[in-house]
């Protein structure tokens, strides 16, 4: 199986393996030739110290999220290309990057060629017994690309969010904004149990779903809003109970998914018993707030989990900015605040940001280019850093945190230690690895971000 195929040569005992990007793009995840050492002999450099015996959230994955517009471009690759595009994405061996986790949309996402939902009614009409629900309404690439996926790698872990309901159920009739009607909670839990079912009838089973994409963010084509005590009321009252009824306990439940800067919303959520009995946790994205909000969330409910579920690449941005924000922010940053998965948000565009919405995001730059080339860009070798190595079922260890070097480590199923630095200065920085009472001496270039991999024992 894919989670089982070693992404590196055999290591020999005491050596470390090192894997570099730096933000002038002349090493993009390259293996360097020279493996570190671990010996006994004493230095002055900063330390990061790494204890396997102290051990936090299990990883459950890496990976982007595979809107409709993805699967639209990555279809139309020559059937050749687009086989190895995707073995070089899904598994870890050789020049392979091993993504272990894709989000979806239900419906269109702004990153659709144009709005939908799986039961679309004309002006005036209705349909509460969705009897003409339709899985192929919109964004036909998606299912045919993920079987595509899932036969590469069948332990993928898929997740989805609705970015709004079907019009009719909406308090204004429109894709963007508004609210779900609340004669129509019912009818809307039941369209997401169509949703989860008829992907299963296709051989696609949704791990996890969140009710509603930035509940909070009423301006993006398709939206809707969804306050905390209305995402309370839906989730304990109608979709909760619609989920076992339907038979899909196993379905994971998040709430919020959305930024950092109002961690009152999920603890609204998880205050009420009721509702917090039907969740596993809650979703993330930092396009405001600080990373640190999901450890305010963690220390009030250890037992929910936390997803880091978006975070976007602007057309506006350069490389270096964005290598060196997204590595210390996303990817480091909330799992040393204890997300379990780490998502960046578009797999894929053309070289013009496009499909989007009319009035969805026009500036997203995806993990590809895909035009008369495919061209890898930031958010790519962000996830690739850690995806790779880290599998899921690895476990986050302790590793001493250094101002001048954010890091985070890992124990992998394997047995293998991973560890990743970032170090954002304008300066070259040497530091030491300590690890079991021996050390390894690094030095880290200027505006780079290092894997690290050893054998633990």
């Amino acid at each position: 199986m894919p989670e089982q195929i070693n992404p590196y040569d055999s290591l020999l005992p005491s050596s470390l393996a090192v894997w570099l990007t730096t933000a002038d793009q002349t090493l993009l995840l390259q293996r360097q030739i020279d493996d570190l050492r671990f010996a006994d002999n004493a230095n002055d450099f900063p330390v990061i110290a790494v204890d396997a015996g102290q051990k936090y959230q299990v990883i459950e994955g890496f990976g982007f999220s595979l809107t409709g517009g993805s699967a639209m471009l990555i279809s139309r690759l020559p059937a050749p290309d687009r086989s190895a595009l995707l073995r070089e994405l899904l598994l870890p061996d050789g020049d392979g990057i091993g993504v272990s986790f894709l989000r979806l949309s239900i419906g269109a996402s702004d990153l659709s060629e144009r709005c939908f939902t799986y039961n679309d009614r004309p002006d005036g009409q209705s349909d509460p017994e969705l009897v003409h629900f339709d899985i192929e309404a919109g964004d036909l690439e998606v299912i045919p690309l993920l079987r595509e996926i899932l036969a590469i790698n069948p332990e993928l872990k898929i997740m989805a969010a609705a970015w709004s309901a079907p019009t009719w159920m909406k308090t204004n009739r429109s894709f963007t904004g508004g609210k779900l009607r609340p004669d129509c909670y019912a009818v809307y839990a039941a369209y997401l149990v169509k949703y989860l079912k008829a992907m299963r009838d296709r051989g696609i089973t949704v791990h996890a779903i969140t009710p509603q994409n930035e509940p909070l963010n009423q301006k993006n084509e398709p939206s809707m809003i969804m306050e905390a005590s209305e995402q309370v009321e839906f989730i304990k009252n109608h979709l909760g109970p619609a989920l076992l009824a339907a038979g899909l306990a196993d379905v994971e439940l998040f709430c919020w998914d959305h930024n950092c800067d109002v961690p009152e919303y999920p603890l609204e959520i998880f205050a009420d018993a009721e509702a917090r009995r039907y969740l596993t946790g809650s979703a993330w994205h930092l396009y405001a707030g600080d990373i640190s909000a999901l450890s305010e969330v963690h220390q009030l409910y250890p037992e929910m989990k936390l997803y880091f579920t978006e975070q976007w690449v602007g057309s506006d941005g350069q490389f270096r900015g964005d290598l060196m924000w997204h590595v210390k922010n996303v990817l480091i940053g909330s799992i040393r605040n204890w997300s379990r998965t780490v998502l960046e948000w578009n797999l894929a565009s053309d070289p013009f940001c496009c499909p989007h919405t009319p009035g969805g995001e026009a500036r997203c730059v995806g993990a590809l280019t895909l035009g008369e080339e495919v061209t890898r860009n930031v958010a790519y070798y962000v996830i690739a850093h850690a995806a790779k190595f880290v599998r899921p079922g690895s476990v986050r260890i302790y590793s001493g945190q250094q101002t001048s070097l954010p890091n985070v480590a890992f124990l992998t199923p394997a047995g293998d230690i991973v560890l990743i630095v970032l170090n954002d200065g304008a300066e070259a920085r040497s530091f030491t690895i300590q690890f079991q009472g021996k050390q390894a001496v690094a030095t880290l270039p200027a505006s780079a971000v290092a894997t690290y991999v050893w054998q633990a024992a």
